[in-house]
């Protein structure tokens, strides 16, 4: 049967709770891997390379942008973000599921170029409960949370063009739905094609 990972793209709304479900989902089972960004801004203190970002400079970005070796990328505030395909690659050969959090451009993309890539988006119940736990951080202005709904609006556009939607309603129940989702995938017939030419094969006494 299918040995190989899958790469799971999420997607979601900010403040929808996407990095708090992959945190669970690391600490809870240990066949996954969080896929390592690569970036050209500055590490912030108490990140290190390889852990929270691949740390480049802009020569070594656009350097893999030349040679391929990203499998997205994007600008933002004058810094380079992207997704290294070898580290996936190798994580996804080594058995691993490895989950990529990126916005909507970005997973469409990832898409594009590796389509068997599953994409999944998470929201949180309503849009009332999205603004309650935008204001429940505490750490942005009325002004940021109003822009980052208005963004919310943008992103919802792009919602139908995922595999599964994901309800965050309670954090413990889609921690389950997520890592079910990526179970059941295991089992899709595409995925599983050398095993059901095996199979053939044997039955016709090859």
């Amino acid at each position: 049967m299918n040995k190989k990972g899958i790469l799971t793209v999420v997607s979601g709304f900010s403040g929808a709770g996407k990095g708090t479900i992959m945190k669970e989902l690391l600490k809870k089972y240990d066949n996954y891997a969080l896929s390592v960004s690569a970036t050209t801004r500055a590490p912030r203190p108490g990140e290190t390379d390889g852990r929270e970002y691949f740390f480049k400079t802009k020569e070594e970005f656009e350097k893999m942008i030349a040679q391929d070796e990203l499998i997205e990328y994007a600008s933002y505030v004058n810094n380079y973000y992207g997704t290294p395909k070898a580290y996936v690659e190798e994580q996804l050969e080594a058995g691993k599921d490895v989950i990529l959090e990126i916005e909507i451009q970005g997973a469409l993309k990832v898409k594009e170029k590796m389509p068997d890539t599953l994409l999944l988006f998470i929201t949180p119940p309503s849009v009332e409960e999205l603004r309650k736990r935008l204001v429940g951080r505490g750490t942005e202005t009325m002004e940021v949370i109003e822009s980052r709904l208005k963004r919310a609006g943008e992103e919802a556009e792009g919602m139908d063009r995922y595999d599964y939607l994901i309800v965050n309603d309670k954090l413990d129940i889609c921690v389950e739905d997520v890592h079910e989702i990526i179970r059941g995938e295991h089992l899709r017939s595409f995925r599983n094609a050398e095993f059901i030419e095996h199979m053939k094969a044997e039955l016709k006494g090859e």
